[in-house]
């Protein structure tokens, strides 16, 4: 389903067991070559900061791959956008979560500043552990921002919710605006 802010899904499946896994795939397409130009690559990151009661407690993007507690685990950093599908992918296990951790924040940064407006077929989306997509935002034509927040997963008691977020933001280094997205708590 297209992200629609506003709106928070528990994350459990039909039968009302909670999903323990999700992944959240990046994808976009190279700028075109337009000969004479210096066309430049554009390197987008995907990035999940953990928050507990308010303050950041761990992030895993493309310079600290994995946070302390092993749940959250970035599998590459493509800088070039030239695959098919998903070009990266952040996996989480919520049952590896450290208890401290209450949100997990979803974001999507362009490390060399490239505005997201400009970036071709541009999506970023949640799947869970049965391969069902749970959320997509389309990226492209989002607005003069480097970075866009995806959603948030926030534990509610034993069980995490999915809230949309679907918001630009302007950062291109996530450890260095982590307290700017604070606001998204």
């Amino acid at each position: 389903m297209e992200l629609s802010p506003g709106r928070a899904w528990p994350l459990s499946r039909g039968d009302g067991r909670p999903l323990t896994r999700l992944w959240m795939g990046l994808g976009w397409d190279p700028l075109p070559y337009e000969v004479g130009t210096a066309t430049p690559q554009v390197d987008l990151d995907a990035t999940a900061v953990q928050f507990g009661g308010g303050k950041p407690v761990d992030i895993a993007f493309y310079n600290h791959r994995a946070t302390g507690d092993g749940s959250v685990q970035l599998l590459g950093d493509n800088r070039t956008g030239l695959h098919e599908g998903d070009d990266e992918t952040i996996e989480i296990d919520l049952d590896r979560t450290h208890p401290d951790v209450d949100t997990i924040l979803f974001l999507v940064t362009s490390y060399q500043g490239h505005i997201i407006e400009w970036i071709r077929n541009a999506y970023c989306r949640l799947i869970d552990e049965d391969g069902v997509e749970l959320a997509r935002l389309t990226i492209t034509g989002g607005g003069p921002h480097t970075g866009v927040v995806l959603a948030k997963v926030v534990r509610a008691g034993d069980e995490w919710q999915l809230h949309p977020v679907g918001e630009g933001v302007s950062i291109t280094i996530p450890i260095e605006s982590v307290d700017e997205l604070a606001r998204f708590l």
